[in-house]
């Protein structure tokens, strides 16, 4: 499956990987507290929100009970329909959802989200995002059994935006989001969070998620139901779900490992090929840097966390970095990808440009330089 998840840095690199950050979690900054929280309203937690997917998918910690419990949902596969049209339609408001992440009020909440510079650890609002946009989804094709008889799953993260380089430890948190698109039998869901500061929730990121439905074993595709549209502002936000369906497609279609490189690229390729070669050598394998640059293979990482990324593409003061994660069988040794993340970044100077040395590193850059277009006019 092919998974694209893109992160938008408005602000410098260095703040979000190297700010350093006082010790805060033994501490009690009552100024990042929701007043509706510690007031003790009743409000839907991230903790209830997994919770209520359990409910939902009938999930069990046994395995016996595991067993049981396929066997069940094996068995409301009678309740699918054959047509969409025999679902009732949905408002984007019967999936709206809010729940909040208090970090400013459960100090032991918080030391489960640290990291190591003190600050939030994005992977865990990543995995709470997941569970915020599976749960949106059984809301949407909610019946009147408390367990459902659809599997929904992550298709894709199609896009994050963040609107802030720091997400603070000490202050409460807020995820809202409802489905703004429907398929036949996928789903996209539009999600904010917030957090509260100086007395309001203020901005952190957007986030758009592709979530599929499936028949309760997830052998096959589910229909899910339609929407219909109440306002100009739902109309807007279904025809931006189209429109990114489209460009999925599009990308899919147009992807390198199934079209060469069109005129325009191949010249790119050459051009740079022909900027790194030794005048003095005249030699296709003496091979030297321009100034202010760097070789692509001189940007790679390799880790078992941290995956495969490479800065692919870079322009003026954005880098464009593509994560290519793979899982490895320890029996057979065999490796298939699970995932491809494109990420843009933003530095509050220019950096350096980045050279293709072989081929294949030439069609990494093409690939970012694609990405990299393709986000600034998703911007405009």
């Amino acid at each position: 499956m092919y998974l694209r998840a893109r992160y938008w840095l408005l602000r410098s690199i260095s703040s979000v990987l190297n700010k350093p950050c006082n010790l805060l979690s033994a501490r009690y900054h009552t100024e990042g507290c929701c007043p509706e929280l510690t007031e003790g309203e009743s409000k839907l937690l991230m903790t209830d929100v997994r919770a209520e997917l359990q409910k939902i998918v009938g999930a069990s910690v046994k395995w016996s009970e595991h067993l049981q419990s396929t066997k069940e949902r094996a068995s409301l596969s009678s309740l699918l329909v054959e047509s969409q049209d025999s679902l009732p339609c949905r408002h984007m408001k019967d999936s709206y959802l809010e729940a909040y992440l208090p970090l400013g009020s459960q100090l032991l909440l918080r030391e489960k989200y640290l990291n190591v510079h003190n600050l939030v650890r994005f992977g865990r609002i990543l995995e709470d995002l997941d569970s915020f946009g599976v749960l949106i989804s059984y809301k949407h094709t909610k019946t009147d059994s408390p367990q459902s008889h659809f599997s929904i799953v992550t298709a894709l993260v199609d896009e994050i935006d963040l609107v802030k380089d720091v997400i603070l430890p000490d202050c409460d948190m807020k995820f809202t989001g409802h489905v703004t698109w429907v398929g036949k039998s996928s789903m996209e869901v539009q999600m904010h969070v917030s957090q509260f500061q100086h007395g309001s929730f203020n901005p952190i990121l957007q986030a758009t998620f592709v979530m599929v439905a499936r028949d309760p074993s997830n052998k096959r595709a589910a229909f899910v139901n339609p929407l219909k549209l109440m306002s100009p502002e739902e109309e807007n936000l279904f025809e931006q779900g189209k429109l990114n369906k489209a460009r999925r497609t599009t990308i899919k279609e147009t992807s390198l490992l199934r079209t060469a490189p069109n005129e325009d690229e191949r010249k790119i390729v050459h051009e740079m090929f022909l900027e790194t070669l030794d005048a003095k050598t005249v030699s296709f394998r003496s091979r030297i840097l321009p100034k202010n640059s760097v070789w692509m293979e001189d940007t790679k990482l390799k880790s078992l966390e941290i995956c495969h990324p490479q800065v692919c593409y870079t322009k003026g003061n954005y880098i464009q970095v593509r994560v290519h994660s793979t899982v490895v069988d320890p029996v057979s040794k065999d490796h298939h990808t699970t995932n491809i993340f494109h990420f843009t970044f933003g530095s509050e100077k220019d950096v350096m440009q980045v050279f293709p040395k072989s081929y294949g590193e030439s069609m990494l850059y093409l690939d970012g330089k694609r990405h990299f277009k393709a986000r600034l006019s998703n911007e405009k």
